[in-house]
C-alpha cells in the first residue's frame, strides 16, 4: 500500500509516520508535483518499498499539508448516494447517480479555514475516488484498475444558494472558495479490509453527526466510475465526492457556526479538522 501527501506543495510519500520526498526519493524532479504523481501512480508501490532503505525527510507536519490533489481537471460529487442520507431528506432514491459539480477553487488543504458564505452552510463528509488515469466507457468489472485511490472530504454546502431557483443548481452552492478541503492523504486502494465497506464519520462542535459506512452507498464506487466514464472521459486527478451519509444540518437545521471545528474522519485514510470563521456570501 502507499500513503501520498502534498507536503508544502511537494509530493510524498509516508511510512510509519515520516515522509519522504518523492523527487528525492526517485531521483526524478518531476515526481514532486503531486499532479504527475498522481498520473504515475502504478510507480508508488515499488517506491514505498525503497523507503524502508531511504533517509527520511522528517515527520509529517500537518499545518504543511495541503490538498493531495490539488488541480484536479474535473470534480464531480454525487447527491443522495447513501440509502440513510436520502431517508433524513424524504426524497426518493435516484434511478442513476444524481451527479453534480464542484469547481476546482473549492477544493483545498485538508487544515483549511471554511469561509461560511452566510447562516445556512451545511456539512457533508465523503469518502472521494481519484481517477489515475485517462479513461472513457470503462466496464464494472474493470473500474477499480481506474482508482489511483481514495482520499476524505468535505461536500461543504451552502443550502439556501444550493437551492435557489426552480429547477435549483447545487454547483454554486457547493463551489465558494474553501467548500472542499480533502485530504490528509491519498491512500491506496489495496490498503482498505474492504473497498467496498469503509467506516466515515464527522463531528462538528464535538458533537458526532454522521458516522456512516460505504456498504450503504447507492451506487458503488465501481459502478460510479463506469457511468461517468460511459459520459465523458474521465483523466488522471479527476475527483468522484461520493456522497455523504445521513447526519447533516439540513435535516435538523443546524448548521455551521464561526469559531466551530468540523472534524472529519474515515477508516485508514485518516482525520483532518477544519475551523469555521465568518466570510462572504453572495450578491444577491
Amino acid at each position: 500500500m502507499f500513503r501520498l501527501i502534498n507536503h508544502s506543495g511537494r509530493a510524498a510519500l509516508v511510512v510509519d509516520g515520516q515522509r519522504f520526498d518523492l523527487g528525492r526519493l526517485a531521483g526524478d524532479e518531476l515526481l514532486s508535483d503531486p499532479m504527475v504523481a498522481i498520473e504515475r501512480h502504478g510507480e508508488l508501490h515499488a517506491l514505498t518499498v525503497r523507503c524502508g532503505d531511504a533517509v527520511t525527510d522528517g515527520p509529517v507536519e500537518v499545518a504543511a499539508l495541503l490538498a493531495p490533489i490539488p488541480s484536479p481537471p474535473k470534480v464531480f460529487a454525487i447527491g443522495l448516494n447513501y440509502r440513510s442520507h436520502a431517508a433524513e431528506a424524504n426524497m426518493v432514491l435516484p434511478s442513476a447517480p444524481m451527479t453534480f459539480t464542484k469547481f476546482q477553487n473549492c477544493i483545498c488543504a485538508p487544515g483549511s479555514d471554511i469561509l461560511l458564505s452566510g447562516d445556512t452552510v451545511d456539512w457533508e463528509v465523503e469518502i472521494v475516488v481519484v481517477i489515475g488515469d485517462r479513461c472513457r466507457n470503462v466496464s464494472l468489472d474493470d473500474a477499480w484498475n481506474h482508482v489511483a485511490g481514495l482520499t476524505l472530504g468535505q461536500d461543504i454546502s451552502d443550502r439556501t444558494v444550493q437551492l435557489t431557483g426552480q429547477p435549483a443548481q447545487f454547483s454554486l452552492g457547493k463551489s465558494f472558495d474553501t467548500y472542499g478541503p480533502i485530504g490528509p492523504a491519498m491512500v491506496s486502494v489495496d490498503a482498505f479490509e474492504d473497498r467496498d465497506n469503509i467506516e466515515l464519520w464527522c463531528d462538528v462542535a464535538g458533537d458526532r453527526v454522521q458516522a456512516g459506512k460505504t456498504s450503504d452507498l447507492l451506487f458503488p464506487i465501481a459502478q460510479l466510475v463506469e457511468y461517468l466514464s460511459s459520459i465523458c472521459t474521465l483523466e488522471a486527478g479527476d475527483l468522484i465526492f461520493t456522497g455523504t451519509p445521513d447526519g447533516v444540518g439540513m435535516a435538523t437545521g443546524r448548521f455551521l457556526k464561526a469559531g466551530e471545528d468540523i472534524v472529519s474522519g474515515a477508516s485508514v485514510i485518516g482525520e483532518f479538522t477544519n475551523r469555521c470563521v465568518a466570510g462572504t456570501g453572495p450578491s444577491l
